[in-house]
């Protein structure tokens, strides 16, 4: 293995520690990170539990890649870095870019190296890698070397989460689909914290400003978090109504203002959408928010294990119908899955996704100006928010026996 200084990759650097003991025939190691997770004074994930994360999906993924056939997985885009590295490493340095500045390699036999530029190489190191088991591989920033690297480490057929010549295309969505327990405690932490920052935000909002400063002051108070703004659909007034899908565009505001974002931390994503309306709210827009709410409803009580995209795109359908809006559902995606994607998938008439146990999902029905989004975990036949406001005016909605609340408009 050639070191931070020389350029080209060798056989990989031996590693005492490396194999300490095995299950199912499959390398792991019995301590990765040598801390516990601790955000503002608070332990989210003990060190042991993060750890086990670590070693479960590193024996799933390998599990995996030997029923594939594949000799090696080539993890490039943030998400499956994120997934892959329990949260621990996030290397998006471009928030618009969909890779990382490194890539993971992972191999059937078990082994697991990072690959980047000398120049990323003691960063990486000393806030990323350093307490992780992964190999480094260096090559110098003018002369990516990751592809033709990774094939020979591997030697043999090399999967890979983006395209390229050589790789099979390989989906990871079905491996990170049903959260740990771990994940799911930096999960809800996440979405405390972004509804927080949401609400702080909504309280900013006054008459006159623009949809760029609602952006604004939203993003300040996520990225004050250590949160990172994803999504942002800001609107005001009548583009609210207008546009099912309103970015902003600098409109300042009159009466009525819609906060519609995402965040991400750790890899994981929140969705969350809240309104405020200054001055009395028309009666036939309270209508509109409820009949929202009560889809929304119908949605979250669909969301059930072995439930079918398209099955929950049909609950969708009838619902929209049953409030007086029969086909509403066109205009817009409805939400569905989330976790490390803003949407793992989306529901449609003939989606053949199936919910699984500990899985998120963020639905999204709209009616001509009325919203209701929220980020929810679905665990053992239960919907719990991971967004709620109580500080906001709540909308309840039944189905079946069931009542779901959803966010109502802050009216000032």
């Amino acid at each position: 293995m050639k070191n931070g200084n020389q350029s080209g990759v060798d056989e990989p650097r031996s590693t005492p520690d490396f194999l300490l003991s095995k299950r199912k025939g499959i390398a792991i190691v019995s301590k990765r990170i040598g801390k516990s997770l601790v955000v503002n004074g608070a332990t989210l994930v003990t060190e042991a539990a993060w750890n086990e994360e670590l070693d479960a999906k590193h024996e799933q993924l390998v599990e995996w890649l030997r029923g594939q056939g594949l000799a090696g997985v080539l993890i490039r885009r943030n998400e499956n870095v994120a997934w892959l590295t329990a949260g621990a490493v996030e290397e998006c340095v471009c928030a618009a870019c969909e890779t990382a500045v490194v890539s993971l390699l992972v191999t059937a036999a078990g082994k697991r190296y990072y690959l980047t530029t000398e120049n990323e190489a003691p960063r990486a190191h000393d806030e990323e890698f350093g307490k992780l088991d992964f190999e480094p591989v260096l090559f110098p920033w003018w002369a990516d070397d990751t592809t033709a690297a990774a094939a020979r480490l591997t030697g043999g057929p090399l999967g890979s989460d983006t395209p390229g010549a050589g790789l099979t295309p390989v989906n990871l969505y079905p491996l990170r689909a049903a959260l740990s327990e771990s994940e799911i405690a930096r999960y809800r932490w996440l979405g405390a914290e972004t509804s927080a920052a949401t609400v702080e935000a909504l309280n900013e909002v006054e008459p006159g400003l623009s949809e760029y400063d609602l952006e604004a002051i939203t993003a300040a108070g996520l990225l004050r978090r250590g949160i990172l703004p994803s999504v942002y659909l800001y609107a005001v007034d009548d583009r609210i109504l207008k546009y099912k899908h309103a970015v902003a565009r600098g409109r300042r505001l009159k009466q009525y203002g819609m906060l519609n974002l995402c965040s991400r931390k750790w890899g994981l994503v929140i969705s969350i959408t809240r309104f405020i309306h200054f001055g009395a709210l028309p009666a036939e827009l309270g209508e509109r928010f409820q009949a929202a709410a009560n889809v929304n409803a119908a949605l979250l009580n669909a969301t059930r294990v072995g439930a079918t995209s398209a099955e929950l795109f049909g609950v969708a359908q009838a619902a929209y119908a049953a409030q007086g809006f029969p086909g509403e559902e066109r205009f817009h995606h409805q939400g569905g899955a989330t976790g490390y994607g803003e949407r793992e998938w989306i529901a449609t008439p003939q989606g053949t996704e199936v919910v699984v146990n500990n899985q998120a999902f963020a639905w999204n029905p709209s009616i001509r100006g009325g919203k209701t989004e929220d980020t929810v975990l679905l665990r053992d036949g239960v919907i719990e928010s991971l967004t709620p406001t109580p500080e906001l005016p709540v909308i309840a909605a039944s189905v079946e026996g069931s009542t779901y609340a959803a966010a109502g408009v802050l009216v000032k």
